[in-house]
C-alpha cells in the first residue's frame, strides 16, 4: 500500500507470520524453563527422600544404641537439609505455576491474534 508520502506498510499476513515466529520462540523458552524447573524439582525430591530415610535410620540406630549419641549433629545437619529441600521445592512449585500461567497467557494472545486475523480476512473478502 503506497501513500502520497511514499510510505508503504507491510502486508498484514507477513506481520502475523513475524509475530507467530516471535511467539513460537517465547513458547519454546517457557517450555525449556518449565523443563529445567521440573528437572531440579525431581533431583531435589530424590535427595529429600534419601536424606529423610538416612536421618530416620540414624535416629533409630541412636535410639537402639547401635550409633553413638554424638551422631546427633549428623541428624541436625540432615534435618536442615530436609528443611532447605522443602523450601526449595515449594519455590520451584511456585515458579512452575508462574511459567504455566505465562504460557497460557501467550497461547491466549496467539489465539486472539488468529481470531482477529480471520475476522479481518472475512471483512475484506
Amino acid at each position: 500500500m503506497a501513500s502520497i508520502f511514499g510510505f508503504r506498510s507491510r502486508n498484514p499476513a507477513r506481520d502475523r507470520q513475524t509475530d507467530l515466529q516471535r511467539f513460537d520462540r517465547l513458547a519454546k523458552l517457557f517450555d525449556q524453563i518449565a523443563a529445567e524447573i521440573e528437572t531440579e524439582k525431581t533431583g531435589l525430591e530424590n535427595r529429600y527422600r534419601s536424606t529423610a530415610a538416612n536421618a530416620a535410620f540414624l535416629v533409630e540406630a541412636m535410639e537402639n544404641g547401635s550409633a553413638s549419641a554424638s551422631r546427633g549433629s549428623d541428624v541436625s545437619v540432615m534435618t536442615n537439609s530436609i528443611l532447605n529441600c522443602e523450601r526449595r521445592i515449594a519455590e520451584l512449585a511456585r515458579q512452575k505455576g508462574l511459567v504455566k500461567e505465562l504460557r497460557r497467557s501467550l497461547d491466549a494472545i496467539v489465539e486472539d491474534g488468529a481470531d482477529r486475523s480471520a475476522s479481518q480476512s472475512t471483512a475484506r473478502g
